[in-house]
This record gives C-alpha cells, structure tokens and sequence, in this order.
C-alpha cells in the first residue's frame, strides 16, 4: 500500500515484475542492517546499495532520496503491524473477552519482538521523518479493528465503544514503544507479555458490563 503524504516520500516507481520485487526487497533489507550497524544519522543510500549489491542508480529508480527510502522501511513495517492486527482481531470475534485479549496481546508483542533491534531502531525512523499523518491512518485502523472485536465479545459489551478501543489500542501500544527503547533481555520480554496482558484485560473488564 502507498500512502501520498505530499512531502515527496513516495517511492519513484514500484516493482512490477519478480526481479525487480527482488531488488526492492534486498534494498529493504539492506536499509535494515546499515540502520543496525551504523546508525540513523550514518545511514546513507550510497552504504545502502553496497550492502545491497546495486548501484545508487538502481536505488534511485525507485527511491529518489534518503528520506523515501526510509519512509518505505517504515510503511513496510507497520502495514505488517497493521495486518497483523487485522488477522488477530478478526480471529477473536464472537468468543470471552479474556480470549479476545489474549489473542491480541500476543500476536501483538510476537510481531513486535520478534526483531527487538529493528522494532527500536524502526522507533527513531519514525521520530526521523515526518510521517505523523500516516502513522495516526494506520492507528485509526487498528483502532476500527478491536471497536469490531469488541463488540462481538460474548461475555461482557461496552457502552462506549470507541473510547474503549481507543484505550485498549494505547494500552498495546504506549509499553511496547517503552519496552524497546529499553533494549530489554529475552526473559523481561517474555514476563512483559504477561503483564501487558493483565493491563489491558483489566481496564477492559472495569469499562465492560456483563452481558
């Protein structure tokens, strides 16, 4: 998906054939591992497309600057983040609210430390560029996703809905950012899953009625 921001960061065209996905991919990837290796602020698209293996010219066909390149990094990312929360949402409808946030909560914290080093360094990115708009359109989906979800609970209904997603979906999202800027361990990851579950399941029970 391509999101026109008006700021010049869309990609200058995009791949149409498998070579060409192929190259675009190594280009991501890339992108990747120089963010890791040196840095946001040492990135350049010359160290891009040698760790790639293209030429800046090749790179440039589909990114015309720095910022394009990173802006796509970080689309890729959250349109992942975004279907990931589509899949889980939708699997969760009609079934006990402690199912629901269970199913959520732990599709949302594999997703997001399944790389903990890219997750974080993807944080700067954003912080980087100016991509607000589009990071409150994906918000606004996901958001929409557990509003549906929720209501669908069958043991438990909200009398204000949008509220109630709009907390629960801050409630996912505020501890995930903190917890990757915190470079955390394996095994602090794997107890903060618990308690992320806890803090959501129990806002959700004191703003629900049983049905």
């Amino acid at each position: 998906m391509v999101i026109d921001n008006g700021k010049g960061l869309n990609p200058r065209k995009q791949p149409q054939q498998v070579r060409s996905q192929m190259t675009v991919d190594a280009i991501f990837e890339a992108t990747i591992q120089v963010l890791l290796s040196d840095g946001l602020q040492r990135l350049t698209t010359i160290r891009v497309a040698e760790r790639a293996g293209v030429s800046v010219g090749t790179l440039y066909q589909y990114f015309p600057q720095k910022q394009a390149l990173l802006f796509a990094v970080l689309q890729r990312h959250l349109e992942m983040m975004s279907e990931t929360m589509e899949l889980a949402t939708q699997s969760a409808h009609n079934l006990p609210l402690s199912t629901m946030v269970n199913i959520v909560v732990s599709a949302f914290m594999a997703a997001k430390t399944e790389n903990v080093l890219q997750a974080s360094a993807l944080y700067s990115v954003a912080g980087e560029l100016d991509s607000r708009d589009y990071v409150r359109e994906i918000e606004t989906r996901n958001r929409a996703r557990l509003e549906a979800m929720l209501e669908t609970a069958t043991d438990v209904h909200f009398d204000d809905l949008k509220t109630t997603a709009f907390m629960f979906s801050g409630a996912l999202v505020g501890p995930i950012r903190l917890l990757l800027e915190s470079q955390p361990q394996p095994e602090t990851i794997r107890a903060f899953g618990e308690q992320l579950e806890s803090l959501c399941l129990g806002y959700l029970e004191r703003a629900g009625n049983p049905r």
